[in-house]
């Protein structure tokens, strides 16, 4: 079976994005990527107070200076698309409303003909918690799961009605409806994030690790939802952190999707091997130049891929 490939738009500040975005959307789509996707970031702190993702000296990347609102963008690229889906990987359930991320992602849906993929996660940067959360970051599980909540009962028939600890919606009706019920991938790699995948999410986004270790992770979730009792399907797919290099990578010390156009395409022939996985979406966002780079790179990153079988 062949893996789907999807591709990040271009939300940092090396873009233009006045034509970046809907370039890149028409290309991807064009090209034959399968979906769209964004991230969220909503600051830069300087100097930091964290590492990236919380990993103490690891420095933030320069382009996380000026990222574009995710909810806009992915606007953007459904006005001049038709057939690619289009998601977040990941939007960060703290920092939003949950009647409104709902509302959200029901019209995108309605609008685009039904092509929406909800991705999210809880975060981890305290300064954007600081800034602009609904709730304090050690409430942020709690938050993920009043929206999960929110989301089916907005997306669920009318009368609408829930009361949680952020949200009172009394019976109403509420619409736009999806054209079908939207997916909601989760981001997790240990204790109740992974819970969370297992009881409640339609899939699990992961992180690109090497495969075997990717594999690995994965059989252990599916053991996991068993577990559980979950007896529907569960899907999966991998975000692919690119960062391209004009010679190869010494493979001995080289993480997954960094190298060449040829080692990248590797790494996605290992990962298409690994049993469940339906998807790979690669973030160019770093590697690319501007926008015309990002194009180039996405059109010569698929050929060569399905060239190669994947």
């Amino acid at each position: 079976m062949t893996v789907k490939l999807g591709v990040t738009l271009p939300q940092m500040k090396q873009f233009n994005l006045a034509t970046d975005i809907r370039a890149v959307a028409e290309a991807a789509e064009e090209t034959g990527y399968d979906s769209l996707w964004v991230f969220e970031r909503t600051l830069f702190p300087t100097p930091a107070t964290q590492g990236l993702y919380g990993v103490p000296g690891l420095a933030w990347p320069d382009q996380y200076r000026g990222v574009a609102d995710p909810l806009v963008t992915l606007a953007m690229a459904a006005s001049v698309t038709e057939r690619v889906r289009l998601g977040t990987s990941v939007l960060v359930a703290p920092f939003h409303i949950p009647f409104q991320v709902a509302r959200w992602f029901a019209t995108l849906d309605a609008a685009s003909g039904g092509r929406a993929v909800a991705g999210f996660g809880t975060g981890w940067s305290l300064d954007e918690y600081a800034a602009g959360s609904v709730a304090p970051f050690e409430q942020r599980g709690r938050v993920l799961d009043e929206l999960l909540d929110v989301f089916a009962a907005v997306h669920g028939p009318d009368p609408v009605s829930y009361e949680g600890f952020l949200t009172s919606i009394a019976p109403a009706e509420v619409g736009p409806k999806p054209v079908r019920p939207v997916p909601v991938y989760l981001a997790g790699s240990s204790g109740a994030a992974l819970r969370r995948v297992a009881d409640r999410a339609d899939g699990w986004m992961a992180v690109g690790l090497p495969a075997d270790k990717l594999a690995e992770a994965w059989q252990g979730l599916r053991d996991l939802a068993a577990e559980r009792g979950r007896t529907r399907p569960l899907g999966f797919i991998v975000r692919a952190n690119v960062e391209l290099a004009d010679k190869p990578v010494d493979d001995a010390g080289r993480q997954a999707f960094h190298g060449t156009v040829e080692q990248i395409v590797e790494d996605l022939l290992a990962h298409a091997k690994i049993d469940g996985l339906e998807e790979v979406l690669l973030d160019l966002s770093i590697s690319a130049r501007d926008g015309a780079h990002m194009v180039e790179v996405l059109r010569e990153l698929y050929g060569q891929a399905r060239a190669a079988g994947v």
